[in-house]
């Protein structure tokens, strides 16, 4: 699909494309899931609400640029991660989405609310493992219109309990 930058981002389209996203985590399918990202898009997780323009300065949980991104997904796909032996299972929840208008670089800002449940399988006696983990999130997507399509050129959330001890945060958020 061919988006010219004067095509409006409904809300629709707007949802559509984080649902797509999430559902690209959810199975896995982290290389297409790339493939979503502008060559400058950015993958943010604050310490705290995050100003893009400290970004690079304040202290993240993680803060990819593309080449970061296509490691972490590498190492998580093609290498074996004993964090991630067994994969965690997600499953993304996705509301309250936004169309908050154009930054100074005409991307589309688009907001919303996410719940990420997440269980790892393990073994009974396996600290940690087994347990169904719920992460809470204001979610700010920065989309820009380039003639593949819709593209992230940022994806942040901020979790709400970003400033408390995250155990095992090793899969794609």
């Amino acid at each position: 699909m061919t988006v010219t930058a004067k095509e409006e981002l409904t809300r629709v389209v707007a949802e559509e494309f984080i649902y797509r996203e999430v559902r690209l985590l959810d199975t896995l399918e982290l290389e297409e899931w790339l493939s979503l990202f502008t060559d400058d898009g950015l993958y943010w997780l604050p310490i705290g609400d995050g100003d893009l323009a400290e970004a690079a300065d304040a202290v993240s949980i993680v803060y990819d640029d593309g080449e970061r991104r296509a490691e972490r997904v590498y190492r998580t796909l093609h290498t074996p991660v004993l964090d991630q032996s067994p994969r965690s299972r997600t499953v993304h929840m996705v509301g309250n989405v936004e169309v908050a208008g154009t930054d100074e670089r005409g991307d589309v800002r688009v907001l919303c609310s996410q719940f990420i449940g997440e269980l790892r399988p393990g073994g009974q006696r396996q600290v940690g493992l087994n347990q169904t983990r719920v992460f809470v999130a204001r979610g700010e997507y920065r989309l820009r219109a380039t003639p593949d399509g819709w593209r992230m050129s940022m994806k942040k959330l901020v979790l709400i309990d970003a400033d408390r001890p995250l155990y095992n945060l090793t899969f794609v958020i």
